[in-house]
C-alpha cells in the first residue's frame, strides 16, 4: 500500500485506471487547470457546509491522498493493482492544524471493471432476459474485506472507509422525515440496485442523503453507523470531494438547475443543467471501462484463476 498527493501537479501512475475520477481529470492540455478548478470547488463546498465559526468562508481547505493497494498473488514480487481509494485531510487555517478526514470516498477497482464490463456483459450476450452470474462479486468482495481487515489498513487508518457514489437513474428515491445536520435529508430507493448488492458483498451497507444546497442525493456506502461513527467535518470532507466529482461527471444530476424533490428519479438526459469549466469524454470513459476489465481478465483473473478460487473458497 502506498499513497501520493492529489494536487494540481498530480500525474496518474501507469497502474491507475484512467476512468477513475481523479485520474480522468489529470489528462490533456488542460490537466493542471482541471485539477486546480476541481480542488477549488472542493474547498468552496467544504466551507459552505462548515459555515459555523467561519464568517468569511475560507477557514478550511481539503488535502487529498490517493491510496493504492497492490496484490502479490504468488509472493513473487509481481503485484497487480487491486484497489485505489482517496483519503481526505482537513486543514484548519485558523488553528493551523491538520485533521484526518475519511478514507474511501472514491473507489477504483480493475476487478470491478472485469465483473461489470466483461463477465456480466458476456453472461447476458444474446440472452432474452437479464440475469446475474452465479457468485457475481464474491471474489471482489472478499478482496476488499481482506484489505479493510488487514494489519496494513488498521495501522494506517483510524476509521473504517466510507465510499460515496452517484444515485442510479433507474431507481426512484423518496425523501423521508429523517434529517441530519450535515448529510441533510435521507432518501429511500424504491428497490435495491445491482451496485447495492455488489457492495453488500464487500461488507458495505448504503444510505442516501441530500446535503443542503445539493441538487440530488448521494449514495454513502459504509460499515457500522454512518451518522455516529464520523464527525461533522469528516462527513463534510467526503461530501465536498465526491459531490465535486459528480458535478463534473454527472452534471445532468448533480449540477441540475432544479434540486431533487420529495420523490426523485435521476435523469441523465436532463437538459436543464449547468456545466462546470471541466469537460470530459463520457463515451471514451465507457469504452475504457471495457478495456480495463479485459486488462484485469488478462493479467489477474485468468493467470491466477486457480489460486484465486482456492483463496476465495478458504476466506471466511
Amino acid at each position: 500500500m502506498n499513497s501520493v498527493g492529489f494536487d494540481e501537479h498530480y500525474q496518474p501512475s501507469d497502474n491507475t485506471r484512467i476512468t477513475t475520477n481523479f485520474a480522468n481529470l489529470a489528462r490533456g492540455e488542460s490537466r493542471e487547470q482541471n485539477l486546480r478548478s476541481a480542488l477549488m470547488m472542493i474547498d468552496n463546498r467544504f466551507n459552505a457546509l462548515a459555515h459555523w465559526d467561519n464568517p468569511n468562508g475560507d477557514r478550511y481547505s481539503v488535502e487529498l491522498e490517493i491510496i493504492s493497494v497492490d496484490m502479490d498473488v504468488e509472493g513473487s514480487g509481481s503485484a497487480f493493482p487491486t484497489i485505489e481509494i482517496l483519503k481526505t485531510n482537513i486543514l484548519d487555517h485558523r488553528t493551523n492544524e491538520s485533521v484526518e478526514g475519511i478514507v474511501g470516498n472514491n473507489f477504483s477497482s480493475y476487478v470491478r471493471d472485469y465483473d461489470f464490463s466483461v463477465l456480466l456483459l458476456d453472461h447476458n450476450k444474446d440472452q432474452p432476459t437479464f440475469s446475474i452470474p452465479d457468485g457475481f462479486g464474491d471474489l471482489h468482495g472478499k478482496l476488499f474485506k481482506s484489505f479493510v481487515n488487514s494489519h496494513a489498513y488498521k495501522k494506517s487508518f483510524k476509521k473504517l472507509p466510507v465510499i460515496c457514489l452517484s444515485v442510479s437513474d433507474s431507481k426512484i428515491y423518496q425523501q423521508t422525515e429523517n434529517h441530519h445536520p450535515v448529510l441533510g435529508y435521507e432518501y429511500q430507493p424504491n428497490e435495491s440496485s445491482l451496485t447495492e448488492q455488489y457492495f453488500k458483498k464487500m461488507g458495505l451497507q448504503v444510505r442516501y442523503f441530500m446535503p443542503a444546497n445539493s441538487a440530488a442525493p448521494l449514495a454513502f456506502y459504509f460499515f457500522g453507523d454512518l451518522l455516529n461513527d464520523y464527525t461533522n467535518l469528516e462527513l463534510i470532507s467526503t461530501i465536498s470531494t465526491m459531490e465535486t466529482f459528480q458535478k463534473i461527471y454527472r452534471p445532468e444530476i448533480y449540477n441540475a438547475n432544479a434540486a431533487a424533490g420529495k420523490c426523485y428519479q435521476p435523469n441523465l438526459r436532463n437538459v436543464d443543467h449547468s456545466l462546470t469549466q471541466i469537460v470530459y469524454d463520457r463515451e471514451e470513459r465507457s469504452a475504457l471501462a471495457i478495456k480495463q476489465g479485459k486488462f484485469a481478465e488478462e493479467h489477474f483473473i485468468k493467470p491466477y484463476q486457480a489460486l484465486l478460487e482456492q483463496w476465495s473458497a478458504n476466506y471466511a
